[in-house]
């Protein structure tokens, strides 16, 4: 079994593999298998009988809503090119038709898994007092309560359909769930075929009251339906029915020459609705005539419809986890004040001017973001606000306090990427909210996504205007961060802030920055930086001197850093990488990577900060690395097509905090890690003789961050221990 402790475990044996398959385009490992490989570990969490029962069915619905998004994206571009008959082939050299045989076998095994994961579950859910209810069990009361559910608060929705030359078989959108149904007439026996499309608006599980047991008890809407079918189609009885649910392309294209971006965004989600569909999931044993219908209507193949035996639209599942059963939850954590804050009496520009801040969200409160832009707003020295917004929620503090700054006279600049996937409609409302209230709303690039995560407050301090910068890891969105993990920050650093505004000004203006101090940005300089110092590093090992790479992302698919990790280890440079999702990096094989390992690590908190420690000849950990932080996955999307940043850390406290307290705690992970093989499958460490495995996500919520800390020092590292779970 691997060993997942990569802060204190040597580098495995290398394996030996023909020199066919380290080859050209066999060196790398495929990006649609290795993403599918990260979400079968995510629902491999939904089985951990470690993790708390309704996190689990929290884990299964994630793995659902995952795949639809794989389905509706990736898969959906990969038919685009096969319909082109574009045998371009992938990094790994299979071209679009093999990538999508593959994903086809792979994907619907994790689909029966999830079945299985779902049949598993629910002997537990029914143990704990959550019950599903289905016709043959629902008694006499429950039918007349219903009946009245059904009469107030689904009816009305409703929009039955009958099927036939007079009626056109309906369009039913994306992620669209419908009942198909045989009717019979009950005076003459003839046949007439309907649809049911269920109302996306109304929940998937209707609450029934409480039997006997005290148990909560759902009835899924598709048997609440079935239920009432003579009140929707009365004289008829049904003689056959199914359920069926479509994935369809929800790419967005766009004219490269739009007058308007904001109008050529709303069109393109309109079309969004009516996207070519990918995929049918369909109940098992539905009529031929029926499925025959519903196939030619929707326009797909034998090869593009998933039987379903069992529960179709397992993203639904996130409704049946009840707050109030808070035994079969995690136990509830109060993200922390950093203590520098509370130390100045909640005065973020005080705390702030004091010494570089960096925190660690969710662990320490996203509040603090938001109240370094509230207070920004109504403090009467603030002259000027910029901002970067790639997601946000819906009724945004952040995009309020900017509002409330602008419609106060401060100068607001808003850069709101309409790009930004499944948020779109979300970020043009907020931009025409920003510009009602006066704020200047930038839109960036039409073929870069800008996903650099910056905000910068210009404030008069006596006769000088001092620049106080925000930079990140994650995105401005106070729900997201109360679950994944990211980095923030905080600095009043002259040289940053003069970095921070060329950005801004690249992409209000289009002008490339030159003589950035601090900054690497893509698709400029963040690949050349980073190649150039793994490079020096390889230049360290070669001297022999101490080398050594740790890294941490959520992807790594480019193949010009994969090189030049390749030929890094091959020089002697230890290189251990955290890389949650996508790696189409191949680990520990002789002559190609013998000194890389890989490992992921999925948990209560979504790992989504990105990190890289250099040694500089001096090992990991060492006062002298070279230490960054960065919005950027190692993607070819992120490096050549999106504007980022890679930061580097130059406090001391802020370079020991990341090295040797977050970098080493995820390393040294073994709870919630799985180790990659040479031919990029996970396997999860054997931790069966293992008390209290180490697990960095509950490190990090009894450890405060050290540059948070009031009285902290870059020598005041905690030791990597935590309470027993």
């Amino acid at each position: 079994m691997p060993q997942a402790d990569f802060l204190t475990a040597p580098f495995p044996d290398p394996v030996e593999v023909p020199d066919q398959d380290i080859a050209g385009a066999k060196r790398f490992h495929n990006r649609e298998l290795s993403w599918l490989g990260f979400n079968w570990r995510v629902l491999e969490e939904a089985e951990n009988v470690r993790v708390p029962l309704l996190e689990r069915l929290r884990f299964l619905s994630i793995s659902a809503t995952n795949l639809d998004e794989f389905y509706t994206v990736r898969v959906a571009g990969l038919r685009e090119l096969a319909r082109e008959h574009n045998a371009t082939p992938s990094i790994d050299g299979r071209t679009p038709l093999e990538q999508l045989a593959a994903i086809d076998a792979d994907a619907r095994n994790l689909m029966g898994r999830q079945q299985v994961a779902w049949e598993d579950l629910q002997i537990g859910l029914e143990g704990a007092g959550i019950a599903l209810a289905n016709a043959e069990t629902l008694s006499d009361a429950d039918k007349s309560y219903l009946e009245d559910v059904f009469l107030n608060e689904v009816f009305p929705v409703l929009s039955p359909l009958a099927v036939d030359p007079a009626h056109p078989f309906p369009f039913i959108p994306n992620a669209g769930f419908a009942l198909a149904l045989q009717l019979e007439r009950k005076k003459d026996k003839g046949i007439l075929q309907a649809l049911l499309p269920i109302p996306q608006q109304i929940d998937r599980f209707v609450p029934l009251p409480e039997d006997d047991t005290g148990a909560h008890r759902f009835l899924p809407l598709e048997e609440l339906l079935l239920l009432h079918i003579g009140a929707l189609f009365p004289g008829y009885g049904i003689a056959g029915h199914c359920a069926f649910r479509i994935l369809r392309d929800s790419d967005l294209e766009l004219e490269d020459e739009a007058d308007d971006l904001v109008r050529e965004f709303e069109v393109a989600l309109k079309r969004r609705r009516r996207g070519e569909a990918i995929m049918l999931m369909l109940s098992t044993g539905a009529p031929k005539a029926l499925r025959r219908v519903i196939m030619a209507e929707i326009g797909v193949d034998e090869a593009d419809v998933i039987e379903v035996d069992g529960l179709i639209g397992m993203a639904d599942l996130n409704e049946l986890i009840l707050d109030d059963l808070t035994e079969h939850l995690w136990r509830p954590y109060v993200p922390r004040v950093p203590e520098r804050v509370t130390d100045h009496e909640g005065d973020m520009f005080a705390a702030i001017s004091k010494k570089d801040m960096l925190l660690q969200h969710p662990y320490e409160t996203f509040d603090t973001v938001v109240r370094y832009l509230q207070q920004a707003a109504v403090d009467p020295n603030v002259l000027a606000i910029k901002q970067t917004l790639y997601r946000t929620s819906n009724e945004s503090p952040i995009v309020d306090a900017l509002c409330e700054a602008a419609e106060s006279g401060k100068s607001v600049t808003a850069l709101v990427e309409l790009k930004a996937r499944f948020d779109e409609a979300a970020n043009i409302r907020q931009s025409r909210k920003l510009e009602r209230a006066g704020a200047h709303v930038v839109y960036g690039f039409l073929n870069y996504k800008t996903h650099a995560k910056i905000s910068t407050v210009v404030r008069r301090e006596g006769k000088k205007l001092v620049t106080y910068t925000h930079l990140g890891t994650g995105n401005y969105h106070p729900i997201t961060a109360r679950i994944y993990s990211d980095l923030s920050l905080f600095t009043c650093d002259a040289a940053i802030g003069r970095d921070a505004t060329k950005v801004f000004n690249y992409v209000g203006g289009y002008a490339p920055p030159e003589k950035l101090e601090n900054i690497a940005i893509s698709p400029s300089s963040l690949k050349p930086r980073l190649l150039d110092l793994i490079a020096a590093e390889a230049e360290h090992a070669e001297a022999g001197k101490p080398a050594e790479i740790w890294a941490k992302m959520n992807s790594l698919i480019e193949p010009d850093v994969i090189d030049a990790l390749y030929a890094a280890s091959q020089k002697g440079v230890k290189i251990s990488l955290v890389i949650r999702g996508i790696c189409g990096l191949r680990p520990g094989i002789k002559g190609l990577s013998e000194n890389i390992r890989v490992k992921s690590i999925v948990g209560r908190f979504l790992e989504h900060s990105r990190i890289v420690c250099f040694g500089n000849g001096h090992g990991l950990p060492a006062k002298k690395a070279r230490v960054f932080f960065s919005s950027a996955d190692w993607m070819g999307r992120n490096l050549n097509w999106r504007v980022e940043t890679l930061i580097e850390a130059k406090n001391a406290t802020v370079k020991a905090q990341i090295m040797s307290q977050i970098m080493a705690a995820n390393l040294a992970d073994e709870a919630q890690s799985w180790v990659m093989r040479p031919d990029g499958s996970f396997e999860r460490a054997d931790l069966s003789g293992v008390e209290h495995p180490f697990s960095c996500h509950r490190f990090f919520m009894e450890n405060p961050s050290l540059s948070g800390r009031g009285s902290a020092g870059a020598s005041d590292v905690p030791e990597l221990t935590h309470t027993p779970d």
